[in-house]
């Protein structure tokens, strides 16, 4: 940038730049308040200075001037930029947050690839990278310059090994976001300028600066961040994938209790047995046991190593990692275990009258108990005793709940006749909680024993399957 100002009756062209684009615009330099020809020796150690200065993260700004003859019509930029008096280096740092670093540590652990698109200096670029973190031993560092001289393929060979883009235009920033799209990456790209609206149009996720950004920017994006920092995008990661994981869980404790009260009575339709649950029993279950527990699964804290997991793909369907198969093994156990439970009853308390009323209540607790069971093992991916289960304060609320409106059909007298059940003694609710627990512990028994898969996440060279 050069400005040309009136100075002691005269004019004076004053200049600022890139050092490496400054220096070839110079002939002179100003030394011990003289101007001496500038060799080419002191250009070299003019850029010596640049490299030691650009290595300690700082952005080096070079400037020079020249008085401008009365008789030089400055209309040619070239002509005028010319035959400069270098004067000097300036060095400024604009130090990154202190909490940049963690986040970025933190995208690593979660498989995220962060990569670093700036105008500053190659060096400059690469000494912050390293201060971040994000840089790894065997990645690369690209300048504009070696950018524009690669093709689209020979892009797309290197890109999941670069992590740094200095000295870059506009339209680099486009063709980068475009190439990690073709090797499988989702793409979320930041901007706050003018010149950044077409790679913050075509990112998957286009993110605008709130305070910085300008407007242009703000309505090519998807997002907008409000406070311009980068720990923001990583704290909303986690936020995001907590949120799909608890409407996983939502959807398994759901269908899974579901399931198996379908299984419950179309299982002893078949088999000619009485119906083991009235029609209303069954409204009450999906009513008050299934509604209270699967909303507080949707405020259910993240788990602790949520953020140590890949990426999930953009592609994967809602019953993807084996969420389908829970579902269904979990349903045809509790399906099983309350029939179980319906047809010992029956053989000890008879078929008719009050012991077929008897059988439907150990039935109905049953089934109650085993869901209101399976919502804690609904918590994790693993099993019921992977967490905590005091740790969801409105979960255990709503269970409690659930359960003092279960004994309350079962022993306010005026509820009985209304909700067809009697009071249990003590032998049936020995095997009304038997049954309920069985498929908790032969799943949970299952995931103990079941050998763990190690994660293996790679962030310096393949991209991560989508």
């Amino acid at each position: 940038m050069s400005v040309i100002v009136r100075h002691q009756g005269g004019r004076l062209i004053c200049t600022k730049g890139a050092p490496d684009v400054l220096l070839q615009k110079c002939s002179y330099m100003l030394w011990d308040n003289k101007v001496i020809p500038f060799t080419p020796t002191l250009k070299q150690k003019v850029m010596a200075a640049n490299e030691s200065m650009a290595r300690s993260a700082l952005r080096v700004l070079g400037l020079a001037y020249r008085d401008v003859k009365s008789t030089e019509s400055c209309t040619d930029v070239e002509e005028v930029e010319s035959q400069l008096i270098f004067t000097g280096l300036a060095g400024m740092i604009d130090p990154p947050r202190k909490e940049v670093r963690d986040a970025i540590a933190k995208c690593r652990r979660a498989g995220i690839k962060t990569v670093m698109i700036t105008g500053d200096h190659q060096t400059t670029a690469e000494a912050i990278a390293r201060q971040l973190g994000m840089l790894p031993q065997n990645g690369l560092a690209v300048n504009g310059q070696q950018l524009a001289a690669m093709s689209d393929e020979q892009l797309d060979a290197k890109v999941n090994d670069i992590y740094v883009y200095a000295r870059v235009s506009p339209e680099h920033k486009l063709r980068i976001v475009k190439s990690l799209q073709r090797s499988g990456h989702v793409v979320a790209m930041t901007g706050d300028g003018v010149n950044d609206a077409p790679a913050i149009k075509a990112a998957d996720i286009g993110i605008a600066m709130g305070i910085n950004g300008t407007d242009v920017s703000k309505e090519a994006s998807a997002l907008v961040l409000a406070d311009d920092n980068f720990a923001t995008i990583v704290s909303a990661i986690e936020e995001g994938r907590g949120i799909y994981e608890n409407i996983r869980k939502f959807i398994r404790y759901l269908l899974a209790s579901n399931v198996g009260e379908i299984l419950t009575m179309f299982i002893a339709m078949m088999a000619g047995l009485p119906l083991p649950l009235v029609p209303i029993q069954i409204l009450w279950v999906n009513l008050v046991t299934d509604g209270l527990p699967a909303m507080a699964l949707g405020v259910d804290p993240a788990e602790k190593d949520l953020m140590q997991q890949r990426p999930r793909s953009a592609r994967e369907n809602i019953f993807a990692r084996r969420l389908g198969w829970k579902i269904i093994s979990r349903g045809v156990l509790i399906g099983v275990c309350t029939l179980g439970a319906f047809w010992i009853s029956l053989k000890m308390n008879g078929s008719h009258g009050q012991g077929l009323v008897r059988a439907q209540s150990v039935a109905f607790a049953t089934l109650v108990m085993a869901q209101l069971i399976h919502v804690f093992d609904c918590r994790s991916s693993r099993s019921i005793f992977h967490r905590n289960p005091l740790q969801n304060k409105y979960l255990v609320l709503a269970v409690l709940s659930s359960t003092v409106l279960m004994l309350a059909v079962m022993y306010v007298t005026p509820l009985q006749p209304i909700f067809k059940t009697v009071p249990l003694g003590l032998r049936d609710w020995v095997l009304s909680l038997i049954a309920a627990g069985i498929p908790t512990f032969l799943m949970g028994f299952g995931s103990v024993m079941q050998k763990p898969k190690k994660r293996v996440i790679r962030y310096d060279s393949k991209p991560l399957p989508r």
